[in-house]
């Protein structure tokens, strides 16, 4: 069932809600939770339909604050709620309420959101993009037990995520984080099955992709071991390997699908690591709404604790970092593994450069 409302008040939508659900049949509610969903027109569509998936789970109301302040004087001065109320197949097994607000109503969302939270449950408010600074500051966020942010779709996610660091408040999280629950528990099952002591990490992914910085910081929290970021095509993390004395335990996902677990003295096993929907994301972390202190610890560990690879290519690509562009073009032609700045993970180590280089330096000491 569908219902529109133009230039509408939170009580008209109240009153729209209720006689939605006398004509489904329903008696009562029957929601778990509210879901504040700040998003804007382009992204609605997604971020509502991994909303809808994620109710069969957990039924919530779900509430969609689309803000459209006008692009003109006029049209930012006219204060008008429009709404759309959606109950049964068209809103998952929930409620779903898209309110787009307009002009100066914009501004204060907060007041057409308060009146339609459901009564004694918990609030949990989703920036699918375009995040606040502090979410807890936010006055949508401020309502909130739970504040979930995305830093895959900032502009500068590793920045993004020392952004996170300094505003994190209780209660936030982020779908980085959430995205590399499958490896966490696979390593940690791995060294459950065979205690060790290790001596250092290596972790492999595409560079412009946070989760890689966390599961990376999550290592060094917990191991208490220096952790090395390696750059690789993707897709996503591809590759996590724990140093210790007996041999490498390797967890290996070339293909964003299948993984490989690798230990010394064991037959290497498949494992299942696909690359999740934004939707088994959401379900995921509507699971909890207490703190997550394990993701606190790990962003607020500073990303320049993760090094760069000390080895002789790496030592070669220093050397060559300023040959001429075609030598470079040819070596990025080339897409092997990469090293990443510590500081900012987009940088891109010519390793090709670094194989011919060294291979020149053996040739010289040859004819020597």
């Amino acid at each position: 069932m569908k219902i529109d409302l133009t230039n509408t008040t939170s009580g008209k939508i109240n009153a729209a809600l209720m006689e939605a659900r006398r004509g489904s049949g329903a008696t009562a509610a029957g929601m778990v939770l509210t879901l504040v969903i700040v998003t804007d027109e382009g992204s609605a569509y997604d971020a509502l339909k991994a909303a809808n998936d994620a109710s069969r789970e957990h039924p919530s109301r779900t509430l969609a604050v689309i803000k459209r302040a006008g692009r003109s004087p006029r049209a930012r001065a006219e204060t008008r709620l429009d709404a759309e109320v959606l109950v049964g197949s068209d809103a998952g097994s929930g409620e779903t309420v898209v309110l787009r607000m307009h002009g100066e109503l914009a501004a204060h969302a907060q007041s057409v959101v308060l009146p339609l939270l459901l009564p004694d449950a918990p609030v949990v408010v989703w920036w699918p993009d375009n995040a606040p600074l502090h979410p807890a500051q936010d006055p949508l966020g401020a309502l909130a037990q739970r504040r979930i942010t995305d830093a895959v779709t900032a502009e500068s996610p590793v920045g993004q995520l020392a952004q996170r660091a300094q505003s994190y408040t209780p209660g936030d999280t982020d779908l980085a984080w959430t995205r590399i629950t499958g490896w966490r528990s696979m390593l940690a099952a791995a060294l459950d099955q065979r205690p060790s002591t290790i001596t250092s990490a290596v972790v492999e992914g595409e560079s412009y992709n946070p989760s890689v910085e966390l599961l990376g910081l999550w290592l060094h929290t917990r191991l208490h071991a220096p952790v090395e970021r390696v750059v690789t095509n993707g897709p996503g993390i591809t590759a996590v390997h724990l140093r210790t004395k007996d041999g490498d335990i390797t967890l290996d996902r070339p293909d964003g699908l299948m993984g490989t677990l690798s230990m010394p003295g064991s037959p290497d096993r498949q494992v299942a690591l696909k690359r999740r929907e934004t939707s088994e994301l959401i379900a995921e972390e509507l699971r909890r709404l207490d703190p997550d202190d394990i993701y606190a610890a790990a962003v607020r560990t500073p990303v320049d604790r993760l090094k760069e690879p000390d080895n002789a290519e790496q030592a070669a690509a220093a050397e060559v970092a300023g040959a001429v562009d075609e030598t470079a073009a040819q070596a990025g032609e080339q897409g092997g593994e990469q090293v990443a700045n510590p500081a900012r993970v987009t940088a891109e180590a010519a390793t090709g450069t670094a194989k011919k280089a060294a291979g020149k330096r053996a040739a010289k000491k040859a004819e020597a």
